[in-house]
């Protein structure tokens, strides 16, 4: 690791001052408590959603706003946000997300009605874009290559996993106990603990050469994946030939080719092709984007399935999660302890074939069934998560510099949370609108449902797919004329 000073001949680079356990402890406890928070908003909310309906009387593509509200917001403005955090310095970039998501959570507790709850849900997702750029960039500052950053990582991994598992679990309690507005109000005493320890602790640390802001990216990129989102969830509920579908799906096709050929032609771009090229760093956005769009979005069904079709209450949908929670943190412990020693082409191809025929197996699913039955796979697909997000986390710090830490965890977080935010839309697609509401045909609610997990398993495997083809080193001359020496011997 390295820092920068300045004298008389301007910047130089000079060896980091190894950082001291109680500071590397005190940085992994602040980023995987405000990781947890971040990632439990977005699965509080899943159990959540049926009481929002009743309470706030809203519709399905609204309702479904307050989950995509937030998912799209941190995808769009995390790119912005990680390339801000290197030039501005990732600690004060972490302490304004704190400070700004902290504020929207109290807005979110206090929202009158569904509309000003989405508002408040995407201005919540733009602190959270914030905290999730410098996250990965605070770790790799305090944590030297090694065993203990590949630990500090994995408890990372765990986090992101094992929140979202949990998730409907604390989002079922604090609704069932108090009320849906507790999922937000919780956020508030974690914010300002956060915020002490932030300031106390956490040490700064910046880009020597930061690039300028993209805005006409940030721009287009943020419009073209809102009317994808919005084109996807209208034509749901109001067809897919309505004149307001098709215009939202030609702005985006527009907004986001345009977006690409800026990023070609933009002298600083927000997401630089540069770092695209790099097959394994490409292939690694692709299978983020392949595990959120799969097995983080259908959480968002089979939560509304186990409350509205097999009549759970909160509590008791949050408690089927339980099991594969614990597989996901035993396993993401035990992937730490591997530390590269399976190559991470096959750690991750085999990790999204887990989640792939896991998410297959949840089919069993039926309206009169067990609140078990989708068990096994939940579990199996957990196991697949569990190795995924520590060994993604070291592969993303691995293909970047240090001083580009935050750009890189920026652009993997766009890539997760744009995969869930696209995820949630298209998947919901394949379920009749009238059934994700309570009081809905419970018959045609698990059809879909049906249809949902056998697409999310293909997305899941194309995805491991992806992972063999583009993560996996390519032979050198010198390997191919030993391998033909070899046989010739």
């Amino acid at each position: 690791m390295t820092s920068t000073s300045t004298n008389q001949n301007g910047p130089t680079t000079v060896p980091a001052t190894p950082k001291s356990p109680a500071t590397r402890r005190a940085t992994l406890a602040v980023v995987c408590v405000t990781t947890a928070m971040l990632m439990l908003d977005i699965a509080v909310v899943n159990t959540a959603l049926p009481s929002i309906a009743v309470d706030l009387e809203t519709g399905v593509s609204a309702l479904q706003w307050v989950i995509d509200a937030y998912t799209l917001a941190l995808a769009t403005v995390v790119l912005s946000a990680g390339s801000w955090a290197d030039r501005r310095g990732r600690r004060r970039v972490f302490l304004v997300g704190v400070v700004w998501f902290t504020a929207a959570s109290l807005l979110c507790a206090l929202a009158p009605d569904i509309w000003i709850l989405d508002i408040a849900r995407a201005a919540q997702g733009i602190g959270g874009a914030i905290l999730f750029a410098c996250s990965l960039a605070l770790l790799a500052d305090v944590f030297e290559e090694g065993p203990q950053r590949a630990a500090a990582l994995a408890a990372y991994g765990a986090t992101i996993g094992g929140a979202f598992a949990v998730g409907p679990l604390v989002g079922g309690l604090l609704t069932e106990l108090l009320n849906w507005r507790a999922i937000f109000l919780v956020n508030i005493p974690i914010g300002l603990v956060t915020l002490a320890l932030t300031v106390r602790w956490v040490p700064e640390s910046r880009d020597p050469h930061p690039r300028g802001a993209d805005l006409p990216g940030q721009l287009l990129v943020s419009t073209g994946l809102a009317a994808l989102v919005f084109g996807l969830l209208h034509g749901n509920e109001h067809g897919w030939l309505d004149p307001t579908t098709l215009t939202a799906a030609a702005v985006a096709a527009v907004a986001l080719v345009w977006f690409v050929l800026h990023e070609l032609r933009t002298r600083e771009p927000m997401l630089p092709p540069h770092l695209l090229a790099n097959r394994a760093f490409a292939g690694a956005q692709i299978a983020a984007f392949a595990i959120s769009a799969s097995l983080f979005a259908v959480f968002v069904y089979t939560t509304i399935y186990l409350q509205n079709v097999l009549h759970l209450s909160p509590v008791e949908a949050g408690l089927v999660y339980i099991p594969a929670t614990v597989a996901m943190f035993v396993v993401a412990g035990a992937t730490a302890k591997l530390d590269r020693r399976i190559p991470v082409y096959i750690s991750l191809s085999v990790s999204l074939l887990l989640v792939a025929v896991g998410l297959v197996l949840m089919t069993t699913v039926d309206v009169a069934g067990s609140r078990y039955a989708m068990l096994p796979g939940l579990i199996l697909a957990c196991v697949g998560s569990g190795v995924f997000n520590p060994v993604m986390s070291g592969l993303v710090l691995g293909e970047s510099t240090s001083d580009h830490s935050g750009l890189a965890a920026g652009i993997n977080d766009a890539f997760r949370q744009t995969g869930i935010a696209v995820g949630v839309a298209g998947l919901g697609a394949l379920l009749p609108a009238q059934s994700l509401l309570p009081g809905g045909s419970p018959h045609d609610f698990v059809t879909g449902l049906h249809h949902a997990l056998l697409v999310a398993g293909v997305i899941a495997a194309l995805g491991a797919l992806v992972c063999v083809v583009m993560l996996r080193p390519a032979r050198t001359p010198v390997e191919d004329s030993r391998e033909i020496a070899n046989v010739d011997a």
